[in-house]
């Protein structure tokens, strides 16, 4: 292998000091995530006369349903014994540990709840306009974990490959963080370009069945170059060989499946009961 075969990355993942105050890159990609997802749900909300009200309540719902579901599904999916252990790093998100898997299932349950007392109270409605600004953030959460120099690749040869040398690596690793970024911005490139197409009139459950598929699918097959994240998984790995990420994927491939076949029969059938 060549010298510049390879990226060296030692990127300080904090971008400003101020005291004890730390502004991390992957907190201002995280907050850009949900600031930018706002702005997209002010345009559909906009261009479908929804009364702009409604904004700040789906906002409030979705960030606090992606936090807490985000960190319960680390401590639950991940790490059990030592957050039982230690029940007050529960609460201490800022030493890391945030499932995308938890993070998925509370924002559904988020916005639920929310639902329940929208202006229409119509699930899919809602899951279908988040299902885009949502893979988008997943992109930008990705590139802060590439500043954090976490959650990559196995040693790979490629001219790409990273050495995460805050993390002590030595060695070329796949930038797993780059790939799935890349993937969830084509994601929500798509799904934007299918919200066009029908002009905001969506299909129920066809963009949150794609966006659900897509991105678990992604993330399914990217899981096998990827290192174990905690010790467990190498074991599962040898037993099954799937890590828990792949596994937790799986569901919501299978409901991102059902939901796209559903879609497209209820597209069918309106199009056929226009033409009676």
């Amino acid at each position: 292998m060549s010298f510049f075969a390879y990226i060296v990355w030692n990127v300080d993942p904090v971008l400003l000091r101020l005291g004890p105050l730390q502004v991390r890159y992957y907190g201002i990609l995280f907050a850009l995530g949900f600031l930018i997802g706002y702005y997209l749900f002010r345009y559909f909300f906009k261009k479908e006369k929804v009364p702009l009200s409604e904004l700040d309540k789906v906002f409030w719902y979705s960030i606090l349903g992606a936090i807490i579901g985000a960190r319960l599904g680390h401590v639950l999916f991940y790490e059990p014994d030592y957050y039982f252990s230690h029940p007050l790093e529960i609460f201490a998100i800022w030493h890391g540990g945030l499932a995308s898997h938890g993070g998925a299932i509370g924002l559904l349950i988020a916005l639920y709840l929310y639902s329940r007392k929208s202006f229409n109270k119509d699930y899919l409605y809602i899951l279908d306009r988040m299902a885009i600004p949502t893979a988008l953030a997943g992109s930008f959460i990705r590139l802060g974990n590439l500043f954090n120099s976490e959650i990559y690749g196995r040693p790979t040869e490629l001219p790409w490959g990273f050495i995460f040398v805050r993390d002590g690596q030595t060695i070329p690793c796949h930038p797993t963080q780059i790939y799935e970024a890349l993937a969830y911005l084509l994601i929500f490139i798509f799904l934007f370009y299918l919200y066009k197409k029908y002009n905001g009139n969506l299909p129920r459950g066809l963009a949150i069945g794609w966006m659900l598929l897509l991105t678990f699918l992604a993330r399914f097959l990217i899981e096998f170059i990827k290192l174990p994240q905690v010790g467990f998984e190498t074991n599962l790995i040898n037993t099954i060989g799937l890590n828990m990420g792949q596994l937790l994927s799986l569901p919501f491939i299978i409901a991102g499946i059902w939901l796209i076949i559903k879609a497209n029969k209820s597209k069918k059938l309106a199009i056929k009961t226009k033409k009676a």
